[in-house]
C-alpha cells in the first residue's frame, strides 16, 4: 500500500468529516491537522488527524465517498452509535477479517440501517476489531444464522498497519 498523494484538507472538508462522524457515530473528532492520503491499489482514501490514521473515505452506494473511522480511529475516539458488538467466540474471526455472522452478535445499535458503515466491537472491553457494511438493519442482526456485516477493514490488516 503506497502513497499516491498527500495534502492538507480545506476547512470545509474538515467540517464535513467532523459533522458526518458526529451525526452518524456521536464522535467529537478533535485535531488541528487533517491530511488526505490517497493510496495506490486501495479502495480507500485515508485521512490523517494530527498524523494519526483515524478516518477513511469508503466508497458508498452510487460512488459517493463517506467518511468513517478506521479501527485505530474508533479505538481512539469510541463511537456512541453505529456499533455492532460480538461475543468472545467471534473475536478471532472478526480480527482475521471474516464477515460477521448473526450467532456471534450480542448487541447492535437499532439505528443501523442496511448499507450503513458500522464499527464491530468485542463485548468484554468494547475494543473495535473491524469496520464493515451492514447487510441488514440493526434490529435484525441478532439471531441464529446468516451473514449480517461485510468486513471492510480489521485489526492487523494492511491498512491497520499503515504508517506514514
Amino acid at each position: 500500500m503506497d502513497v499516491k498523494s498527500r495534502h492538507h484538507l480545506r476547512s470545509d472538508a474538515v467540517s464535513e468529516i467532523r459533522d458526518a462522524l458526529a451525526d452518524r457515530l456521536g464522535v467529537d473528532l478533535g485535531g488541528d491537522s487533517f491530511e488526505l492520503v490517497e493510496l495506490t491499489d486501495s479502495p480507500f482514501d485515508l485521512v490523517l488527524v494530527d498524523g494519526e490514521p483515524d478516518v477513511l473515505y469508503y466508497e458508498g452506494d452510487g460512488g459517493d465517498r463517506e467518511p468513517f473511522l478506521t479501527v485505530r480511529g474508533a479505538n481512539d475516539h469510541p463511537p456512541e452509535r453505529g456499533v455492532v458488538t460480538v461475543d468472545a467466540g467471534a473475536v478471532s474471526f472478526v480480527s482475521d477479517g471474516a464477515d460477521v455472522m448473526r450467532p456471534g452478535i450480542t448487541e447492535a445499535d437499532d439505528s443501523i440501517a442496511e448499507g450503513d458503515l458500522v464499527a464491530v466491537a468485542e463485548e468484554t472491553h468494547g475494543k473495535v476489531l473491524g469496520v464493515g457494511r451492514a447487510l441488514v438493519d440493526g434490529d435484525e442482526m441478532a439471531g441464529d444464522s446468516g451473514k449480517v456485516v461485510k468486513s471492510l477493514h480489521h485489526v492487523g490488516d494492511e491498512l491497520y498497519e499503515f504508517s506514514v
